[in-house]
């Protein structure tokens, strides 16, 4: 995979005008090691599938797998340091649609698949926007591993 992006503008320079609907762009890779799916699991998610490399051998998985919040964690990392902008992203609403489809192994190299859904102007607050975005998470086989839909309020460059 090769990381493409359908903006025009950078993550600097980036407003609500500048996310257009259809538009996919791909970003990555980040690698996932065993350090830290363990690391992650032990704070966070602690059983034994993604913190026991001898437990998870023995499991259905055939070995260590990271947790599905570590996965969606290491997607809004890529997404944060891609997507989003620097200078015009608010808090979000929430996400919907969350999927997880595929384990995630150390050594697995993540990419994001981003694709504008939806943009709409605010009507309640003029300065601002809501942007729907389809995240998904790929391995470096070009295979699904979570998905989600982001919702995000972004600032316009002209009211």
């Amino acid at each position: 995979m090769t990381p493409t992006t359908a903006f025009v503008s950078s993550r600097e320079d980036r407003y609500f005008e500048d996310y257009v609907p259809n538009t996919i762009s791909e970003f990555g890779p980040l690698l996932v090691s065993q350090d830290e799916i363990i690391n992650f699991a032990r704070k966070f998610d602690p059983q034994d599938m993604h913190i026991d490399p001898e437990a998870a051998a023995r499991s259905p998985f055939g070995g260590l797998i990271a947790s599905g919040w570590h996965t969606l964690s290491l997607m809004m990392r890529i997404f944060a340091d891609n997507y989003l902008s620097a200078v015009a992203s608010l808090p979000s609403p929430g996400v919907d649609e969350v999927r997880w489809v595929k384990p995630v192994r150390p050594g697995d190299e993540l990419w994001l698949r981003t694709t504008t859904l939806e943009t709409r102007r605010s009507q309640s607050k003029p300065d601002r926007g809501l942007v729907r975005t389809r995240l998904e998470a790929l391995n470096q086989n070009g295979e699904l591993v979570a998905s989600m839909v982001a919702m995000n309020f972004v600032v316009l460059r002209a009211p």
